[in-house]
């Protein structure tokens, strides 16, 4: 897997998103600077646990339909923290043949994926230093295009990501990865939404603001856009439990975040 050297500056006493979204899924990958905000973001909004499971649910069942339709390479881009039943877990499991790269840029989600990943998939996963702000320097990593081939059907995946870059347009991230994907790639995407219950959902984008980490929760026809050039797949965009969910689903008022997937024709 892919090892960048040189130290890494690990700041634990301001809150990192990646870390308070291990805390609400009951992870012990956090401090208690993000222990600290998390929880008064539950106090704004106590269904956020619930939102981060069904957000992880919501990757684990996308991922299980894209390889059910033929797609073998991944590119995971705002990966966050490691957690149980990764992407390329999830996968590989399906498709032991199946190639994911993770993409973060914080210093202390890559120390937790290498350490993880060593080892895992016989060279078939790989995490790489890159900011999501950037695309070109994503499609420009050697590591990338050694994992992943552009000129077949390929998955790009935002999973609860695009929110936390609120000085650019998701367009213009997603825009240049589309160009390179091949006819026939997918791209799956996670995010929260202002359309209900609004004062909740502001008060939380506060807290993530104090913490240093702006958070920008966006309309559906905002996020619609973003799957510009794209054509959904059944049931479209939807809130996060809707989407192609077997199980049974509660308090579906409180999941204010919505997911979709969608085909490059």
């Amino acid at each position: 897997m892919s090892r960048r050297s040189g130290p890494v500056e690990l700041n634990t006493h301001i809150a990192h998103p990646a870390r308070m979204y291990d805390y609400y899924l009951g992870g012990k990958d956090n401090f208690a600077a993000d222990r600290e905000a998390a929880e008064e973001a539950l106090r704004s909004a106590p269904e956020i646990r619930d939102i981060a499971r069904e957000n992880r649910a919501f990757m684990q069942r996308a991922v299980r339909f894209l390889v059910a339709s033929g797609i073998r390479q991944f590119l995971d881009i705002g990966a966050g923290l490691p957690t149980q039943r990764n992407a390329h877990e999830v996968a590989q499991e399906f498709a032991p043949d199946a190639r994911v790269v993770y993409v973060d840029n914080d210093p202390i989600v890559l120390v937790h994926a290498r350490a993880l990943l060593a080892g895992y998939g016989q060279g078939q996963t790989k995490v790489i230093t890159a900011d999501a702000r950037d695309p070109q320097a994503i499609l420009g990593d050697p590591d990338v295009r050694k994992l992943i081939d552009f000129s077949r059907p390929m998955a790009t995946m935002f999973i609860s990501v695009l929110q936390f870059i609120p000085d650019m347009d998701p367009e213009d991230i997603v825009g240049p990865l589309r160009e390179e994907m091949a006819p026939g790639s997918f791209l799956a995407i996670s995010h929260p939404t202002q359309d209900f219950r609004k004062d909740e959902v502001l008060k939380v984008a506060d807290t993530y603001t104090r913490a240093k980490a702006p958070a920008v929760p966006r309309t559906r026809a905002e996020i619609e856009r973003v799957f510009g050039g794209f054509e959904f797949v059944d049931p479209g965009l939807v809130q996060v439990p809707l989407w192609r969910n077997e199980g049974p689903i509660f308090d579906l008022d409180r999941i204010w975040m919505y997911g979709g997937v969608a085909r490059k024709p």
